[in-house]
This record gives structure tokens, sequence and C-alpha cells, in this order.
């Protein structure tokens, strides 16, 4: 049984992710379900029809031949508290919808939503079945370093955290860092699954052109407080008509993000979310894609962004905003080039792969990295190993 506050209609990273390993423990033929909020994702409200966004209460197949049981959720607006109250919400009726399902053998609970974390701990303890957690961000880190709660709450929300994580029979991380910092903090039931791409989904796309008057440069991704992307808006502006950047995707930042470009008169298009063919598109117009992640929360040196091993599969260059573990793989398989998040830093490259478009070839190392060691089959077979050893209590760290 899988909690999740995101699935499929969804687009998100939760969504992405167990998708890749349902459909590999449906492979083995194991039954799951899914227990997740009715879709409303990422407007807070229902904008699919019924038959697609699921009903409360109701379960429905999955692409995979899963079993998903809707949850009800909140309309909210797209802020920071807004979501923490459906989340909330949604987590609390988690619990009885579980308790509608089959009893499972394992239950596993993806973070980073915390409210559905304590859910998941409930529903474990009343099946009395063991426990994993999906740590999918370094939490309780994140929100220290976020300061996403203040004063004496802070303390108790960080204890709740702690106190699940020495709990749950296994703990999953999706980065080697994040599992290195739990293990020091005495946890030894820790294993490590990444994030991962279909790489056979993907196609290489052809080298960017030579010739071309100007730099193209994509943003793909959540517009929130984690990528710092004011940082390429003002970098943009720096370096003027010699590029155009283009942002695709929403955020609680978003209104921010549009408002100071205007006033910078930055050169940036912002375009909604993305899917499929569309995705693939932008990639193929696309001379640099970003990869960002501030540099102010130290919690990011064992962090690596969702879509970091998309961009590397497809072939194009990487302008990489990031630290520790993510800035690793990137020069591992020398795929683009590494800045600090400082706006005349970042103009000074682009300004750079403006006038020298041949700094923009990479060698196609990054498709080959992500086919070595972000393969999604691979990684569905180490997950399943893993379950098996737990349900058999043959677990080891």
């Amino acid at each position: 049984m899988l909690l999740t506050h995101s699935y499929a209609p969804e687009h998100s990273p939760p969504q992405r992710r167990w998708t890749q390993l349902i459909r590999s423990f449906r492979s083995e033929g194991w039954d799951v379900d899914v227990v997740t909020p009715v879709a409303h994702a990422p407007d807070g409200r229902r904008t699919l029809p019924r038959k697609q966004a699921g009903r409360p209460f109701r379960v429905d197949r999955g692409d995979f031949g899963e079993s998903v049981r809707r949850v009800p959720y909140l309309w909210h607006r797209t802020t920071r508290g807004g979501r923490l109250i459906n989340h909330l919400f949604s987590a609390g009726m988690s619990i009885p919808a579980a308790a509608l399902g089959p009893r499972p053998d394992v239950v596993i609970v993806t973070v980073p939503s915390l409210p559905i974390l304590g859910a998941g701990w409930v529903v474990a303890r009343m099946f009395r079945r063991p426990f994993v957690v999906d740590m999918r961000d370094a939490w309780p880190d994140i929100a220290r370093d976020a300061r996403l709660i203040k004063g004496s709450a802070k303390g108790i929300v960080e204890r709740v955290i702690i106190a699940i994580q020495d709990r749950a029979d296994l703990v999953v991380t999706v980065t080697y860092g994040f599992a290195r910092t739990l293990r020091e903090r005495g946890l030894k039931n820790v294993a490590t699954v990444t994030n991962g791409v279909d790489v056979n989904q993907l196609a290489s796309l052809e080298p960017v052109t030579l010739e071309k008057d100007r730099l193209d440069v994509l943003y793909l991704g959540n517009h929130g407080e984690s990528q710092q992307l004011d940082v390429p808006i003002r970098a943009a502006a720096l370096v003027g008509d010699k590029m155009r950047l283009t942002m695709v995707g929403h955020g609680v930042r978003r209104k921010e993000l549009i408002a100071l470009a205007s006033s910078l008169k930055a050169p940036v298009d912002f375009n909604a979310p993305a899917y499929g063919q569309q995705v693939m598109d932008y990639y193929r117009n696309a001379d640099s894609c970003i990869v960002a992640l501030r540099d102010d929360w130290k919690s990011f040196d064992t962090t690596i962004p969702s879509k970091t091993y998309e961009v590397l599969s497809i072939g194009r260059h990487i302008t990489g905003m990031v630290r520790g573990e993510a800035r690793q793989i990137l020069e591992d398989a020398e795929a683009g080039h590494i800045v600090p998040a400082d706006p005349q830093a970042l103009a000074d490259l682009w300004t750079l792969l403006a006038h020298e478009r041949a700094r923009l070839q990479v060698n196609g190392n990054g498709r080959l990295w992500v086919e070595r060691n972000a393969d999604v089959t691979a990684l569905g077979q180490l997950y399943i190993d893993l379950l098996l050893e737990l349900c058999r209590g043959t677990t080891r760290p």
C-alpha cells in the first residue's frame, strides 16, 4: 500500500517516481493499492473531468492495473499555508480510506508532504505491517533551512519527523548524501534508490546549431522557493537581447517572478506547465537547460533536482546552479557548466556561450551516465529486492 499526496493523472515528482516503480512492482505480479487525493494539482482545485480526477473513496484502476483509492481534498490557493492545510486534511482522510482497502504486506509513504508521513505511520500500525518511508527530500533539514516552522513548534515538528524515521522499518532516500546524513544521526535502516528515467522513452536530441544569433535558455520545472529563480531572471536582464530565457511551469513564486522580469525588462517568456511531446519541443528549441537549487540551504548539498536525469538523457547543455551531490553528477557526466547563484556570474557564462556556441556541445556522456546509474528498470528491481528482504525479515543496511 502506497500513501502519496500526488499521483497520476497529476504531473509531479512523486507521480513520476511512483509511476515508474509501480510499473516494476506490477510486472512482478504484485498487487498495489494507492491511497491519494482526488487529482487537483497544480491549481488547488479539480480541473480534470471527474472520471479522470477520481471521486472520494472510490477505487479506480491505474495504468498498470494498480488500485487507486481517492480521498477528498480542500480547495486552496497555491500558497505555502494553503497547501499545508490541504495536505493536513487529505492526510487525515487517508487513514479511513486505507482502512477500507485490503490488508497489505507493507505500507509505504512518500514524503515531502509531512502530514502524509504521520498518516502512513498510523496506517502501518493499524495493519501491523512493516513501514517504509520514501524520503524524497532531506527532511527535517529543508524545513530548518527554509524556516517553514518557527518558534516552539519548530522543535516539535523536527522531533516528530525524526521519531517517525527512527521507527520506520526502512527509510529509502533518493540521494546517497542524505542516506549518509541519516546514518550519521544513528539510523541503521537506510537504503538508497535514486530517481531515474526510462532512457528508451527519451530521444537523444541533435546537437545545437553553431550558427545562431541568440542564445535560448530553458528552465522547466517548479517555480518555488527552492530554485532561487530570481537569479537567472536578473542574469537574463544583464545579458539583454543576446539571449531569451523561457520559463515553463508553475509554483508559489511564479507571480513574483513575472513581476520581477517585467520590472527589469528582462528577455523572459513565461509558459504554462508542459507535458509529453510539448516538453520535448521545448528541449529541442533550447541551447542550454537550467538545473537549479538555491545555494544558501545546506540541505541542498544532498538534494538532486528531479529534472536532472531527464536533461542528461536528451543530451542538452546544462547550466547548473547546484552544489553537493547534484554538482558532482553534472561534473562526472561532463554535461555543461556549473556557476554560483550570482546574476553577474551567470550573465558572464551566458554571454560567453552566446559568442562561442561550440561550448554548448556536450559529448553524450550524460546519457551514458544515466544508463549506468539511473535506469528505471534497475532501480525498480532494487526497490523490489529491498521490500522482499524487509517482508522476509532479512533487511540489512
